[in-house]
């Protein structure tokens, strides 16, 4: 809760305890406690009422005249403190008002604004967002033949340290007014009412937007990384923000008319047109072309990257970016188009994938390291997700490492955890702090270890974090 959120909720709750205080304290705290809730209160008014609050108000507002209005009558009647009404039928109305107040908090703790964990690493971390359009690919989501395919990417890259007290970037979007577009698209995307998730754009991550590349010649990796399906190029902003910091470069995608909403330049906004057809086996042919889609998408962005740094489209990062060493890395559908976008494309020289299942064809084999950070697998767990899952990996000609992550749900793999109830069945047990500490830990292990030092075997290092398979070439299938 804000601080305003707070000094309402002490006003509130001050006002229901006046009534059970001795008749020497109850006139003095009756009136602090108006005199902190009513400015408070008008102040939220005109800045935005978070709708976990509106409790609080409702049961300071049902107490405030029964506390004040007697108080005032006595006084100007005998100058005495006004005579109370008996225990007996005041207590059903505090406890009444005292229900209504706790809502409030209990409400902000479900639904909190995300605090997004302060990176790790040596550098400070800025962020860009840049649209691209493939003059190569038409959009095969539109009827219009001069439509071409255009992604949406932000990147997170390591950054000179900004002047205190410097902005920090918009979570979900370069403005607010963008950032609840996306928000209630997202909220929308499974569901829930959009009122629900209101905390989420009004948060802000560790990044500053345009910040000046970190000092030194020295130059980046980089790791490509597309959304689960519906998702959206920011839902990642923790794991890619604590990468950025131990110097990487990270490019996360918006596809448009899979992402649950795109603001592109123009002002327009591309909503989600993928859904499930309710067909299991028509499901799958159809995810399968949405992660082709999805993996030219990631090999479209790695060639732009790769023109930037050499100066044919000259940016901010022109000589920074290493796009010798690159992942592709994805959640859920993302996962799914990383690996089919590495068996496409050799640029690729390592893939991240976060508890995201095989769509697609299997072949060619993979020729990457790969890591694939998984949830525990339960009865619940679809049944053809790891079998599937381990034939890639035991078809690849590198070794590769499947990680399940104790505690850990579908949902820990993004940033779900730092807005989202803390149900175990929905974002994992691991906690608003050790969620996205662990998934970024796991994968700068791993990236650390195949595109850093060179020594290819981080298991030992990964084996810390969870239950760890390993998957060398020529094992038995």
């Amino acid at each position: 809760m804000s601080p305003l959120e707070i000094l309402a909720l002490l006003g509130a709750v001050a006002l229901v305890v006046a009534r059970w205080l001795p008749a020497a304290a109850r006139p003095r705290v009756t009136v602090a406690a108006a005199a902190v809730l009513v400015p408070s209160a008008i102040v939220l008014g005109v800045v935005g009422v978070r709708w976990q609050l509106l409790p609080v108000l409702a049961g300071a507002a049902f107490a405030l005249p029964f506390a004040l209005a007697p108080l005032l009558r006595g006084r100007r009647r005998t100058g005495r403190p006004a005579w109370r009404a008996r225990w007996w039928l005041a207590l059903p109305g505090s406890v009444a008002c005292a229900g209504l107040i706790a809502a409030g908090p209990v409400a902000a703790w479900a639904f909190p604004v995300p605090v997004f964990p302060e990176p790790s690493g040596e550098f400070a971390v800025g962020t860009r967002v840049a649209q691209w359009t493939d003059p190569r690919r038409p959009e095969t989501f539109t009827a219009d033949p001069n439509d071409q395919r255009t992604v949406v990417v932000q990147l997170w890259y390591p950054a000179q340290k900004s002047p205190e007290g410097a902005r920090r970037a918009q979570y979900l979007g370069r403005t607010e007014q963008e950032a609840r577009t996306v928000s209630e698209a997202l909220a929308r995307g499974v569901g829930l009412p959009g009122f629900l998730v209101d905390g989420v754009p009004r948060a802000r991550s560790r990044s500053v937007f345009d910040a000046p590349v970190a000092a030194g010649g020295g130059r980046f990796p980089v790791v490509l990384f597309s959304p689960g399906s519906g998702g959206v190029r920011t839902q990642n902003t923790a794991w890619a923000e604590e990468l950025a910091s131990h110097g990487y470069v990270v490019a996360a995608l918006d596809h448009p008319y899979d992402s649950a909403a795109v603001v592109l330049a123009d002002g327009r906004t591309v909503t989600s047109e993928t859904s499930s057809s309710g067909d299991p086996d028509k499901d799958e042919e159809l995810a399968a072309g949405w992660t082709a889609v999805r993996a030219a998408d990631l090999g479209f962005v790695l060639t732009r990257l790769d023109s930037e740094d050499r100066g044919e489209n000259p940016g901010p990062l022109t000589g920074r970016l290493d796009t010798g060493r690159v992942a592709a890395s994805g959640h859920s559908m993302g996962g799914a188009a990383a690996l089919q976008a590495a068996r496409q494309d050799r640029r690729f020289g390592a893939v991240v994938d976060l508890d995201g299942y095989p769509h697609g064809p299997a072949s060619p084999a993979l020729g990457q390291p790969t890591l694939a950070l998984t949830q525990a697998i339960t009865p619940a767990t679809d049944p053809r997700y790891l079998p599937r899952l381990t034939e890639a990996l035991r078809a690849s000609s590198a070794t590769n490492y499947r990680l399940t992550i104790p505690g850990a749900a579908h949902l820990t793999f993004m940033d779900g955890p730092l807005y989202l109830p803390p149900v175990p069945s929905i974002v994992g047990s691991l906690g608003r702090t050790e969620s996205p500490r662990v998934v970024a830990a796991a994968t700068l292990a791993f990236l650390d270890a195949v595109l850093r030092d060179g020594s290819g075997d981080p298991a030992g290092a990964l084996s810390a974090y969870g239950d760890l398979t390993v998957h060398h070439p020529g094992d038995s299938r």
